[in-house]
This record gives C-alpha cells, sequence and structure tokens, in this order.
C-alpha cells in the first residue's frame, strides 16, 4: 500500500483513493528539492504551484479542486462545501457550519463533496486519513506533538460523525511521521503530552525521553471507535525520500491527499 519513491496513489476504501507523496518528482531548488509542496516556508511560489499541479496529475486529479489549510497545530476542523475553493472556515466538533474564509486556520478538513482533494502538508507530523466510504465522507488531519494532544483526530472523527458518517465504517490511515526512537523531546514536555494522550509517551533510541505521534495517534483512534486503521511505517527522519524537518532544518512539505473516487 505504502509507496515510497516513486509514490503512487492507492485504495483506502471502496470508491476513496489517497497518497502519500515523496520528495522527489517536481521542480524546487534546494534546499526543498524536488517536490515541495508547501507554500509557507520560503520556496518560489511558482515552483509550488507548478509541483502541486505535477503532484495532482499523479493522482489524476485537478490541482484546482484541492483544498489546503493553513495548520496551526489546534484541534480546529473546517468542512469543505461544495463550491469555489476555498471555501470553509473554523467549525465546531458538533457538526460543520460552512462560512467563507480565505484559507481555513484549522488542523483537519472533512468533506462529501466528490472531486475535492483534500491536503495536509507535513515533515515530521502525521498525516491522518479518514473515509467512511459508506457515507461518502472523507476527512484529513494535520497531527503534530501539539495538535495530538489537542484532539485534533477525535474532533475530526466527531465532526464527520456529525456529517453522517460512522466511526465504526471509517478506515484510517496514519501517514508517514518522525518515530519514537527518533523524537527526543525533554523530560517535561513528555510528561506534558502524555499527560493528554498516555500512549504516546516512548523512549528514543538513544534512551531518551521521546513522543510516538503514530502510536498516540493510533490509540485516539481506537478510542473513538475507529477500528479499520493501518500505518505507514517510514520515518521521516530515517527516510531520505521524505521530508523531515528535524533531520534537515530549512526544508520543504510532503502531502497526504484523500479524494473520492
Amino acid at each position: 500500500m505504502f509507496a515510497d519513491d516513486p509514490w503512487l496513489p492507492f485504495e483506502l476504501a471502496p470508491g476513496v483513493q489517497a497518497a502519500f507523496t515523496s520528495r522527489h518528482g517536481g521542480v524546487s531548488a534546494p534546499p526543498f528539492d524536488t517536490l515541495n509542496l508547501g507554500g509557507g516556508v520560503g520556496d518560489d511560489p511558482a515552483a509550488v504551484t507548478s509541483n502541486r499541479r505535477l503532484a495532482a496529475a499523479v493522482c489524476g486529479q485537478s490541482a484546482d479542486a484541492a483544498a489546503w489549510m493553513r495548520q496551526v497545530h489546534g484541534p480546529d476542523v473546517a468542512y469543505l462545501a461544495a463550491g469555489p475553493l476555498p471555501s470553509a472556515g473554523p467549525v465546531p466538533s458538533a457538526g460543520p457550519v460552512p462560512s467563507a474564509a480565505p484559507l481555513p486556520a484549522v488542523d483537519a478538513i472533512f468533506t462529501d463533496v466528490p472531486a475535492r482533494t483534500l491536503g495536509v502538508l507535513v515533515a515530521d507530523c502525521a498525516p491522518v486519513l479518514i473515509a467512511d466510504p459508506r457515507a461518502g465522507v472523507i476527512g484529513a488531519a494535520h497531527a503534530g506533538r501539539e495538535g495530538m494532544a489537542a484532539g485534533v483526530v477525535p474532533a475530526l472523527v466527531r465532526a464527520m460523525t456529525g456529517a453522517g458518517a460512522d466511526p465504526a465504517c471509517m478506515r484510517a490511515v496514519i501517514g508517514p511521521a518522525i518515530c519514537g526512537s527518533c523524537y527526543e523531546v525533554p523530560a517535561q514536555l513528555r510528561a506534558r503530552i502524555t499527560g493528554a494522550v498516555p500512549e504516546a509517551g516512548c523512549v528514543t533510541g538513544k534512551g531518551s525521553p521521546g513522543i510516538d505521534i503514530g502510536s498516540g495517534v493510533a490509540a485516539q483512534l481506537a478510542a473513538a471507535g475507529v477500528r479499520a486503521v493501518s500505518r505507514d511505517p517510514r520515518c521521516t527522519a530515517e527516510t531520505p525520500a521524505l521530508y523531515s524537518y528535524r533531520r534537515d532544518g530549512r526544508t520543504g512539505r510532503f502531502a497526504g491527499l484523500i479524494w473520492l473516487a
């Protein structure tokens, strides 16, 4: 299921396609070489635009149909309505309340509109893609350390449920993220995060305090009633074909993408 280089779309659920891009196949110059999809990291905007079109072409989609977020490491969720993009603003976890917004400052987005691609940008955080194929509802979340602790993934599940989805019918995939063996943090920081998500606590390969975002998100999905969960095993810091902020500092962003086929 999980391609690396070259990356390819895969079927997350019947009628639902998804992809995790890599850093190869684009036009960006170093240190963003080459398929940087992040527009806020200092790369040439024209290169980012070209890269997004190239990535969309691999997926058989139009770049003009892709919805992105202004990710802020929080728990808010936006609903993507029909109409011109962008078209949604932050909504409470109880359900969608669409409103016009130039770029939603949220860390999760969902839709039931066909021919829309939802994108989440990462370079160590976990891209989480969720679908209920029966209800025709899909979602994408940016689950970094802080967003995970704030509960962005459970908030996305609740919002999708409010739109008619059923956690028992959902299928989720946790994309590449920095692994617990590599994600070293101060002991006080680990204690704060594990106070919210105990399953995220770990010890790194050095024997120091660490955080395992993937394990924390998997536990949150299980607690929310999502039983069908898969996990991309790649660690961003250990995989040269993926962007990693912890490894490289100034760098690009790869994407998790999901759309209704």
